[in-house]
This record gives C-alpha cells, structure tokens and sequence, in this order.
C-alpha cells in the first residue's frame, strides 16, 4: 500500500504504523454504494495483508457525517445493490481481522454507517456525531450485523429502545449507553484518534491481535470455563507464543527499556 493514495470514494494516509481511511462521498453524506464498498473492501484487504501497519481509523470525509450507511438514492435509481463478501465497507462481515480498528465518528452515522462503526473495536465520537437504526423508517433492517453487535454492546433492552424506534442518539447518550468510548470536540476528533492508535502502537501487536482474537471468538461461545480452556488454541494466541515479542517484552522489562516490538 503506497504512504498516501487517494481512490475514487475514499483516501488512505499511511501514517506509520497507523492507516487512516476516510469514506469520501461527502455530496452525498459519505453513504456508500456498490463502487465504494468494493473500494474499502480492498483497502482493508490491503491492511490486513500488511504486517508493517498495526492500527486502522476509519472516518468520514466533510463536516456532516461519517456515514449514512446504504446509498438509497442509488438504490431508488434503479441500480443493482451488491455487497462485498466482508460486507459495508469491507468490514461488517470481515470476523478474520485480528488488527484493531478505530471508528471515529464526525458526524451522522446512521443504518449502515452505524453498522460499520459497530464493526470497528473503538468507536470515539465527535461532540456533533449520532447514531441510529433507522432501517424500519424505509422498510428494511439493520442485518449489516447491527442487530447483533448492538445488543452485545448495551444489553438487549436498551439496544430494542434504540432498534424498534429508529432514534437518533446523540454523542452523549451513546457514551452513557457504552459503545462510545469517549466524546471530543469536533475539531479534536482526529487528534484524539492518531493519539489511541498511537497509545495501541506502543503495545505488541502480537498481544493486541491475541487479545482482540481472545475477546471475538469468546463471545461466541456460552460458556465462560469453554471460553477459557479453549482460548490457548486461537491462531493468534499460538502466534504470540512463538514470536519475537512474547520475548522481548520481559527482556525489555528486566531491563529497563522501552521494548522494540517486530510484530512476529
């Protein structure tokens, strides 16, 4: 992946070890069609594939809105709707990527656009952002997995308060509910993303992509002694054993300096 390349419906600035994706359909409030979703879906193809790139933020271009999901205007024109195998914006279905990813959220995230940054592993908010589920409002249904991730992340009843009314929530609230992180200033949002990817950076990456894989795959499983005995056979976990860093890390410590992470 070049240091900085601009694409027909999104941009990607490589920034050390953190990649930077911003949604650019702003005309039309960064909602996504077929062209662009095949477009994320590349770019974090890219990401995965990557091992010098540890962390993603993914973001909206223009001052509106981060997303506001499906292009229904596209739809309305009579143009085929077609879907990555990974789903929105390569992500709403992609469950093999042990990177972290950050939402970080500038505005409307509404249907769709709310279904990728519940994808995301960390979602900060712009003091301007909401969130909603609108899809019943139109005649259809959040199955970008927002459905799912939603109730997971605030329980089942207030996940069907948000769900069954098609509100918009503010940044605030969706703070007080829990799968917002943090709330910024609109014009310190970005700031604030760069500083937690770079916070992520300064861990392994071996211990991040084991805990994030450790964290995916136990919430699939009911029982937590079945979560538990099993987490040692996830390929993540079995990676970090036998990589550079589970060395370093205690020899760094011994000591007493900052540890020089590979990766591998």
């Amino acid at each position: 992946m070049t240091t900085n390349a601009t694409f027909e419906f999104c941009t990607v600035e490589r920034a050390g070890r953190t990649l930077v994706v911003t949604m650019n359909r702003p005309d039309r409030m960064n909602a996504l069609h077929p062209p662009a979703n095949a477009e994320l879906d590349r770019v974090f193809d890219d990401f995965a594939a990557d091992p010098e790139l540890w962390v993603a933020i993914l973001t909206g271009a223009g001052p509106r809105a981060f997303s506001a999901g499906n292009d229904l205007r596209w739809q309305a024109e009579g143009n085929a709707v077609t879907v990555p195998a990974n789903g929105f914006a390569g992500l709403t279905s992609r469950w093999n990527l042990d990177k972290p990813v950050i939402a970080a959220v500038n505005g409307v995230a509404m249907g769709g656009g709310f279904e990728i940054a519940l994808a995301c592993d960390i979602i900060l908010a712009a003091d301007n952002a909401s969130f909603a589920l609108p899809e019943p409002k139109v005649g259809l249904a959040a199955l970008a997995g927002g459905l799912h991730r939603l109730p997971r992340s605030i329980g089942v009843k207030r996940a069907m308060g948000m769900i069954l009314t098609g509100r918009v929530v503010p940044a605030a609230e969706a703070k007080a509910l829990g799968f917002v992180h943090d709330v910024v200033p609109a014009d310190e949002l970005m700031t604030a993303a760069k500083a937690l990817a770079a916070q992520i950076c300064e861990l392994s990456p071996m211990s991040i992509r084991a805990s994030k894989q450790v964290v995916q795959r136990s919430l699939d499983i009911a029982s937590l002694r079945e979560a538990f005995d099993g987490q040692m056979d996830h390929p993540a976990v079995k990676a970090l054993w036998k990589s550079d860093d589970v060395r370093e890390g205690p020899l760094a410590f011994a000591q007493k300096r900052k540890p020089e992470w590979k990766g591998r």
